[in-house]
C-alpha cells in the first residue's frame, strides 16, 4: 500500500452493500411513494444512490420479511418493456405510519452518510503533490 492508494480509496470509494435492516428502510421508503418490483427496487438504489449496492438475496429477504409482518402485500402485473408478469409490492394501508417511520430512519441514514461519501469530491492532489496529508 502507499499513501496515494488512501487519497484514490476516499476519491472512489467502494459501493456500500445494503444489510437487511436498512433494506427494509429503503424498500418501506420507496413503496411509500409507488409501488414496485425487485428488479426496480434494486436498479432505483443504484441510480440514487450510486455509492449503494443490494443484493438479490438481501432484497428477497427483506421483502419476505415485510410480507410476514404484514407490512406489504404483492400482486402481478404486466410492466411494459418487462417480457413477463412482475410481482409489484405496495404498503398495506394499515402499515403507513410504522411505515413512514422505517423510510425516516433511512433518509436519516443517507443523509448522514452523504457528507461522508461526498469525499470522494475532494482534490487530493495538492497533498499528493506536496507529500503532506491534508488537514
Amino acid at each position: 500500500m502507499r499513501i496515494e492508494d488512501i487519497y484514490q480509496f476516499f476519491q472512489a470509494p467502494p459501493p456500500i452493500y445494503l444489510n437487511k435492516e436498512l433494506t427494509v428502510c429503503y424498500v418501506v421508503f420507496v413503496l411509500l411513494q409507488r409501488d414496485s418490483y425487485g428488479t426496480e427496487l434494486i436498479q432505483r438504489l443504484e441510480e440514487d444512490y450510486p455509492a449503494y449496492r443490494l443484493s438479490d438475496t438481501v432484497l428477497y429477504s427483506a421483502l419476505n420479511f415485510l410480507e410476514d409482518e404484514r407490512a406489504i402485500s404483492g400482486y402481478w402485473k404486466k410492466v411494459e418493456g418487462r417480457g413477463r408478469p412482475r410481482r409489484m409490492y405496495l404498503i398495506r394501508s394499515q402499515w403507513k405510519s410504522r411505515a413512514e417511520e422505517l423510510a425516516w430512519l433511512w433518509e436519516e441514514y443517507i443523509s448522514g452518510h452523504t457528507s461522508i461519501r461526498s469525499l470522494r469530491a475532494l482534490d487530493f492532489s495538492f497533498h499528493q503533490d506536496s507529500g503532506r496529508s491534508p488537514s
